[in-house]
């Protein structure tokens, strides 16, 4: 059970009392979600970008793009166009930057588009300090603020002079002066106004400064104009207060910025994007058309390699946008606009699912999460998204999504209808990668009940605590989980009749990136990571768990940092859910020996990771029980941190070491990479260090075993190999054997490790990756010539063990090559 907000309806003492409906949404102006451009992020990487003839180029290249004819309409500068104040203490341009704003909108409206402009709540000091006439008003600017003077939002700084001000809306004046604010951008043009550093939320709860009554005046402030002005409030909103920011605005962001800003070397990167997805899972509820939007903020995906994204996770990025019903905006350069977003945001399919006006839910979570949203005309959008770096399998049965089989299967992003489906859709999906469906259901299924098993009665460990929670089940949570590998725990009795996979819910909540790491029975740990905007509210995420017949253990925990607060867990099903076919390990719940330290990472699985190791192998993070149902050759995962340069030492079962140098940005933000090991049957040991004297090893966040590659439409192999001793250049060929042309090919990955390990041999390829193959038609084969260097230490009789990874059709089609080469 939980608490929902309404902002149309309220019940006071029994009785139904309507509120006003939200003053800029009425005005027409947030019926969907808006499509368009934002200065933000490429003022985050060009210093001196924001000035009118650069937005004059952004609003002419939108133009030219062909996006506009899709819906992508909004030019919007952000913070930094303001220089000094008018004679009533508004803010106006910097005349050096902005020589004329009002020509500037006027340029943007006749190229067809709608113009925003970016502003904070509060009032600045000098504005204050001149105590300037409130225009139409006997008042003046130093009698509208508190006093003494307080922070005005969540960029000020301490009083005496916090810089911008808190207004005290109950002082005659107050809201007149942001009607002249309002007037003002009105005037010039501007259809659009981004409010940011609104609290509660922007990572202050200070009710001290506490916005809701500006956001309120400039709701009514945009009324009062007349013009249907979009209003969107950031950042990072807490949701505890989500009836105010549905009633006054027509969308709020929902998460940090997504921009790296300085902190890695691109625009943004994937923990940043899929942060998004398990933020959406605390909101999802609380958008629609009268409520207003979730801003999960900028799309940063449309320049090349700058974005910091792979296709991949562009697709994906765009996927979770699409599904939440998010305003989609692009950042960067428009002018660099490449081919991938445009032919993304032309998909008019794809743009429909955004603007449906049906926020996507989510069915299952963890790394393979499912999100659907039922349509007006009966038919469901499925999304399917593999959260994990290497290729797995990914199963959805109709079922658990309440309807009995799919009569039609439609491929939205490559535009082609699939074969109906009976029970369930089985893909496999490219690390980071995702699939999104159009499908006609058939029949109704209902949903299974649940054993429910309260936080408060489980068994607790170490400062874990009850604590009251009026939104919760029970009314009741558990505060201050994890932060230690041995205690503050709450373990669970679990009773089930017969042994299988069924489906956990987890009723959970947090305020920002948070995990739970769970337990069952003593096996390894799995990670359910979160995100959110209230400790208040508990949202719901369901995750398979495979469970033993008669009773069960379940212990919850973080062995690296504190834990999201827990309401309850409930137990679905009768054990024939479908068990994932990968297995994670963190790095913190790993063995540590010598330096070796557990830190805490925001972006990393779990909320941590493993740093101070190398430097001598006395220093390691030992993974004792990795375990596998078969012998042979697997693909591992390694998430890592790292600024610069740095090499990890792998060793498999005791054996020789494998080098695998790996380079980066930023300590912040786990990056994956993949590299094929054998494994025996059972239990395996894996130990990661760097044996070298000063060689540090870079910071560990955790290792993924996943399966094998299932079979494809395409087929691989090595054909030739030609060229000097230390540089080969080997031949690699994939053929389409499916009855359609394979589109937007592409070589992923091409791993090379030496069979006899610890000879100093190493092996990789001399081209990035990934690598494109074009459109390989149907029944043809497309031949690629890759070298292969091979370090002075390699000799003629070593093996490699090789691992490839292949796709067509955005990532409809995934194929694998696992082989042993000579070189």
């Amino acid at each position: 059970m939980r608490l929902r907000y309404f902002s149309l309806l309220t019940v006071v003492t029994g009785v139904a009392t309507f509120l006003p409906c939200a003053s800029a949404q009425v005005n027409n102006s947030g019926q969907k979600p808006y499509l368009g451009w934002s200065s933000f992020s490429q003022q985050t990487v060009q210093g001196n970008f924001l000035t009118q003839a650069n937005m004059i180029t952004q609003s002419d290249a939108l133009k030219a793009s062909g996006l506009e004819e899709h819906g992508f309409v909004y030019i919007n500068l952000d913070s930094g166009w303001q220089g000094s104040f008018d004679q009533n203490g508004r803010p106006i341009p910097n005349s050096t930057t902005f020589p004329d704003i009002k020509a500037l909108v006027d340029h943007i409206h006749a190229n067809g588009q709608k113009a925003g402009i970016y502003w904070i709540p509060g009032i600045e000091q000098p504005a204050v300090d001149g105590n300037y006439p409130i225009l139409g008003t006997p008042y003046h600017t130093q009698d509208i603020v508190v006093t003494p003077l307080a922070k005005g939002n969540a960029f000020a700084g301490n009083p005496p002079y916090p810089y911008h001000d808190k207004i005290d809306f109950t002082k005659p004046g107050a809201q007149e002066y942001i009607d002249s604010v309002v007037a003002l951008f009105s005037s010039w043009g501007f259809d659009f106004i981004k409010l940011d550093a609104v609290t509660p939320g922007s990572y202050s709860n200070d009710l001290s400064i506490d916005n809701r009554a500006d956001v309120e005046a400039w709701s009514k402030a945009i009324a009062k104009t007349g013009r249907p002005i979009w209003l969107t409030v950031s950042w990072q909103l807490s949701q505890d207060y989500a009836s105010v920011w549905q009633q006054w605005s027509n969308a709020r962001r929902i998460d940090d910025d997504v921009e790296c800003e300085g902190r890695c070397a691109t625009l943004t990167n994937w923990p940043r994007i899929v942060l998004r997805e398990y933020d959406d899972v605390g909101w999802q509820h609380e958008a629609s058309t009268a409520l207003g939007w979730n801003d999960m903020d900028t799309l940063d995906v449309g320049d090349g390699t700058l974005d910091g994204l792979s296709d991949e996770e562009k697709q994906t990025a765009i996927t979770i946008w699409a599904m939440a019903n998010s305003p989609m905006y692009l950042g960067g350069d428009l002018t660099k606009l490449d081919d991938f977003a445009k032919a993304a945001f032309t998909n008019d399919e794809l743009i429909a699912v955004d603007q449906s006006g049906r926020p996507a839910v989510q069915v299952t979570g963890g790394s393979q999460p499912v999100w659907i949203s039922k349509q007006e005309d009966g038919s469901i959008y499925v999304a399917l998204y593999n959260l994990n770096g290497l290729p797995s399998k990914v199963t959805v049965r109709w079922s658990d999504l309440g309807f009995r089989a799919a009569v039609a299967v439609r491929d939205v992003w490559n535009r082609i209808n699939l074969d109906p489906s009976p029970v369930a859709f089985t893909t496999t999906v490219l690390g980071h990668g995702s699939r999104l469906l159009k499908v006609t259901p058939f029949g109704t299924t209902t949903t299974p009940v649940g054993q429910i098993y309260e936080a408060e009665s489980a068994t607790l460990s170490g400062s874990t605590y009850v604590s009251s929670c009026s939104a919760c089940s029970g009314g009741a949570k558990l505060s201050y989980l994890g932060a230690s590998p041995t205690s503050n725990n709450a373990t669970f009795n679990v009773y089930v009749e017969n042994a299988g996979t069924y489906r956990m819910e987890v009723d959970a909540m947090t305020q920002g990136p948070r995990a739970l790491v769970y337990v069952v029975n003593g096996t390894h740990p799995a990670t359910l990571n979160m995100g959110g905007g209230s400790f208040n509210l508990p949202q719901a995420i369901t995750v398979p768990v495979t469970l033993v017949a008669g009773n069960n253990t379940i212990t919850f925990g973080n062995p690296g940092t504190y834990a999201a607060d827990l309401d309850r867990i409930v137990i679905l099903g009768n054990g024939n859910a479908i068990a994932p076919d990968f297995t994670t390990y963190e790095a913190e719940a790993a063995q540590l020996s010598g330096t070796a330290s557990v830190g805490g990472c925001s972006f990393c699985s779990g909320g941590a990771y493993v740093g101070n190791y190398g430097d001598g192998s006395q220093n390691a993070v030992t993974f004792p029980n990795v375990t596998v149902a078969e012998a042979g050759m697997y693909q591992l995962e390694v998430d890592y941190t790292t600024s610069g340069p740095r090499t990890f030492y792998i060793s498999v079962n005791n054996g020789p070491a494998t080098a695998l140098e790996v380079n980066g940005s930023t300590f912040d933000s786990p990056v994956p990479v993949l590299l094929p090991v054998q494994l025996n049957v059972g239990a395996n040991k894996i130990v990661i260090t760097n044996p070298n004297t000063g060689g540090y090893a870079p910071g560990l966040d955790s290792i993924t075993v996943g399966p094998m590659v299932g079979s494809s439409n395409l087929a691989a192999s090595i054909i030739r190999k030609t060229g000097v001793d230390r540089l080969r250049v080997w031949q690699f060929a994939i053929t389409n054997t499916g009855n359609a042309p394979a589109q937007h090919s592409w070589l992923n990955s091409f791993i090379l490790v030496p069979t006899m390990e610890g000879t100093g041999c190493q092996a990789k390829l001399g081209l990035p990756t990934p690598l494109p193959l074009g459109v390989i038609s149907s029944g043809a084969t497309r031949r690629i010539d890759l070298p292969v260097i091979f370090s002075p230490l390699c000799q003629d009789t070593q093996t490699y063990r090789v691992s490839a990874i292949f796709s067509a059709n955005n990532g409809a089609d995934v194929g694998s090559l696992m082989s042993t080469e000579t070189r």
